[in-house]
């Protein structure tokens, strides 16, 4: 995946172990689908809308026992009745993308954890419950991957939200670093642009960090999933660390050589 708020969503890999493959496949579809109602914005926000309420009316329906209309529903029926999964976590997904039709502009970062909250979070914590492993501390350290996760791919991604007028820096650290929104629409990487940067990369650092001790208490493929899910994250870090937060001309992407890098590291950390 190469744009988008799941880009380092966990998808199927071959680190999971089979039995999961399919019913991750399947959570990604429903979010990453449900994404794209969200980001189609040549539609009226109106019917991107309708388009997630239809998602919800589904999830409604497998709430009350009822046959699901959609294909995609007769799967997610049949994952969530399999692994016990809560479908407040799906709507929590599907509430935090209504947000993104409506809302483009967070005031602090409060409010953008709080969008975090379900828009990555639930991610997360559904593998924990197909894992069998949703204890409160590995809960709490999902939600540190998540949120960071989220984060990281807010800070790669800042143009490209741009364009669809959307500024997830929090307004009060833009104001605080001396950054007016006209810097991203011009696409400069000055000293305040840098400084605010390096603020928001330091953070969603330390926050993954936070969480990376979930990849030691899951066991054995599932474990090592979880920690190369953490490195990759912190090598996007690193590479806008590296361009001193330039993101606007040299994008941060996992590229090919990258992966075995995050292997070793995911075996040794």
């Amino acid at each position: 995946m190469s744009v988008g708020h799941y880009e380092n969503f966990p998808v199927a890999s071959v680190l999971l172990p089979a039995q999961l493959r399919h019913p991750v496949a399947v959570i990604y579809r429903f979010a990453r689908s449900a994404d794209d109602f969200a980001d189609e914005g040549e539609l009226p926000a109106a019917e991107r809308e309708a388009r997630l309420d239809d998602y919800r009316q589904e999830l409604k329906r497998l709430e009350r026992g009822f046959a699901p209309e959609k294909p995609l529903f007769s799967e997610l029926a049949r994952i969530v009745r399999e692994h016990g999964l809560p479908l407040q976590l799906f709507h929590d997904l599907l509430d935090a993308f209504s947000q993104d039709v409506v809302k483009n502009r967070y005031t602090d970062y409060a409010e953008l954890m709080d969008y975090c909250r379900r828009s990555a979070n639930p991610v997360g914590r559904l593998l924990l419950h197909l894992f069998g492993a949703s204890t409160p501390r590995n809960l709490e350290h999902s939600d540190a991957i998540c949120s960071s996760l989220q984060l990281i791919n807010f800070w790669q991604d800042v143009e490209i939200d741009w364009r669809r007028n959307r500024v997830y820096l929090p307004q009060d650290e833009m104001q605080r670093f001396g950054v007016t929104e006209r810097v991203i629409g011009n696409r400069q990487s000055s000293a305040p642009w840098q400084a605010l940067m390096r603020f928001q990369v330091e953070r969603a650092r330390a926050l993954m960090l936070s969480g990376a001790p979930l990849g030691r208490a899951l066991p054995g493929r599932i474990g090592l999933e979880i920690r190369t899910i953490v490195q990759g994250g912190l090598r996007i870090l690193e590479k806008i660390d590296k361009v001193k937060g330039d993101v606007y001309h040299r994008r941060p992407v996992l590229k090919f050589h990258d992966w075995p890098l995050l292997l070793l590291r995911a075996l040794t950390h």
